[in-house]
């Protein structure tokens, strides 16, 4: 019998293991950063509010409600959002190009539940 212990070890398969883990988290956390859902932020005047941990609720041109991340139809969104404490903070990116009447749908159901830390997140205006 050898009894000869390794003499080397190859690290190639564990380098492409760590590209590809390494690829995963870049591409997971430029969705993060930029929002993955493509809304066109209204304009208003620069006015800095400290960000805190909050429910992120975004409506697309279309209407479509997302409630962090996920796609709810106006029906399902209120029992989902019950489910959070009404103390929590909920922060609304609705696109410049909604019909008021769908942000306003969106509104009185939080409302209706009993929240009212509600921001509505915009873009700086020139």
């Amino acid at each position: 019998m050898d009894s000869r212990g390794f003499e080397s070890i190859n690290v190639i398969p564990f380098i492409d293991i760590m590209l590809v883990l390494l690829t995963i988290v870049l591409t997971t956390s430029t969705f993060i950063a930029s929002g993955a859902i493509g809304v066109r932020l209204p304009k208003a005047s620069p006015n800095p509010v400290p960000m805190e941990k909050s429910l992120r609720v975004e409506i697309d041109r279309s209407g479509q409600i997302f409630l962090e991340g996920a796609s709810v139809s106006l029906e399902q969104f209120a029992p989902l959002l019950a489910r959070h404490s009404r103390e929590t903070a909920i922060l609304i990116r609705a696109d410049r190009q909604l019909p008021l009447q769908g942000f306003v749908d969106v509104m009185d159901r939080m409302k209706q539940l009993g929240f009212n830390r509600i921001s509505l997140q915009t873009e700086a205006a020139p």
